[in-house]
């Protein structure tokens, strides 16, 4: 077959998977979950070693359809799992952004093995370094926009609905602020500049919280913010917001979902967390409706810290988290973003047992309050591809023993 033809058959089958009626169950689910009402608890799989599997192997020639050839692959995929993942009747085309950095370049150097570490040469090595920094603007190459839209939409429009996602490239990790800033500066290096230069640090954070700020409302201005570009790490429904549509632009950012992280202050008090990052996410974060926070990073001790953001609906309760400890501070004031190790859930050995008594136990901590279950950075699944469809089985029947 060519190109074409291959992305039309695997089209044509992720539509009838779209259409299955589950995934309006799927939707009403997650819709009264995040609005914390009582729900059965759901089961959201978001990582699933897909290298690791023969579906993964890509057919097309060109290039230039492999991400949307991936794409179906891992939905049809996944779609095997009978997890609670929504999968929605389009097929994304991103825009192309013109200015994608804040001026800056760190560079890594990387290992021989796929896969493996990097070694950073930080962008900014010294303070005077920031004078480099240029705030992102929101611009978007229509030519080569259009091209890339039409070429989709010539392969596989009279099928699917394509949607255009014109939404800003600072949003998500690029927007949370702490992401780039380990990413410029160091991890190491902001730690000691909040001792031995605390008001350059700030001065950096305030200029890259104006320059988010700014650069989000560029796009608010020219109607690109779209009901697409919810992002809270799980699926995006709420009572209290509109639901994900495709190329529905002119959204506010009131009417979306916010992603905040903060994964490279892990190892930061909860005091020098809210001094150097809280408060600048804070005015980013309160442009929007509703804010999920934390990804990998353990906010045990941050709890009563997160409360001041006032439209904050979801809290992370990572791998290394106490999930006890966070689930007795959280009640059902907020949806818990239940985490558990992929390690010991799938990664290493399959233990049906380990991974029963593990779920069980936390999800007992976790006896009334508004709780999820998140399986992420799955790695490895060791190349077995039924790995995660019997954790999906295991982790509903560990909901109904303790429901």
């Amino acid at each position: 077959m060519d190109d074409t033809a291959i992305l039309r058959d695997l089209t044509k089958r992720y539509v009838e998977v779209c259409a299955d009626p589950d995934q309006s169950r799927r939707r009403d689910l997650w819709r009264r979950h995040n609005s914390l009402k009582p729900t059965p608890i759901p089961v959201w799989v978001r990582t699933f070693a897909w290298d690791e599997m023969p579906e993964a192997a890509l057919q097309c020639r060109d290039r230039f359809y492999h991400p949307y050839e991936s794409f179906l692959r891992q939905s049809l995929f996944r779609s095997t799992f009978r997890d609670d993942y929504i999968l929605e009747p389009w097929v994304t085309v991103g825009a192309v952004h013109t200015c994608t950095t804040w001026g800056l370049q760190s560079h890594r150097e990387h290992a021989a093995d796929p896969g493996g570490s990097y070694k950073a040469d930080y962008a900014i090595k010294a303070p005077e370094d920031v004078a480099g920094l240029k705030p992102p603007q929101h611009a978007i190459d229509e030519a080569a926009t259009a091209r890339r839209l039409a070429r989709v939409q010539d392969a596989i429009g009279d099928l699917i609905t394509i949607n255009l996602d014109r939404g800003p490239f600072l949003s998500g990790w690029h927007a949370d602020l702490s992401t780039d800033l380990g990413a410029l500066r160091g991890i190491e290096n902001f730690m000691l500049d909040m001792y031995d230069r605390p008001e350059w640090l700030h001065d950096l954070l305030a200029f890259m919280r104006d320059g988010v700020l700014r650069c989000q409302a560029q796009a608010e201005a020219a109607g690109d913010w779209g009901l697409c570009n919810h992002i809270n790490q799980s699926a995006p429904y709420a009572e209290e917001l509109p639901a994900p549509a495709a190329s529905a632009r002119g959204a506010s950012r009131r009417q979306l979902w916010c992603f905040m992280a903060a994964q490279e202050f892990t190892l930061v008090s909860p005091r020098f967390h809210e001094e150097f990052l809280l408060r600048y996410q804070r005015p980013i974060m309160e442009q929007f409706g509703l804010v999920s926070y934390g990804c990998c990073e353990d906010l045990t001790g941050k709890i009563d810290m997160l409360r001041q953001i006032p439209n904050l609906r979801r809290i992370a309760v990572a791998p290394a988290a106490n999930v006890a400890r966070c689930a007795e501070q959280i009640g059902r004031d907020y949806v818990i973003s239940y985490r558990p190790s992929p390690s010991d859930m799938v990664g290493y050995g399959w233990d049906p047992e380990r991974v029963r008594r593990i779920l069980r136990q936390d999800l007992e901590a976790c006896r009334g309050c508004c709780v999820d279950i998140t399986l992420k950075d799955v790695e490895t699944v060791q190349g077995d591809p039924e790995r995660v469809r019997n954790w999906v089985r295991i982790a509903r029947e560990v909901i109904e023993s303790v429901s």
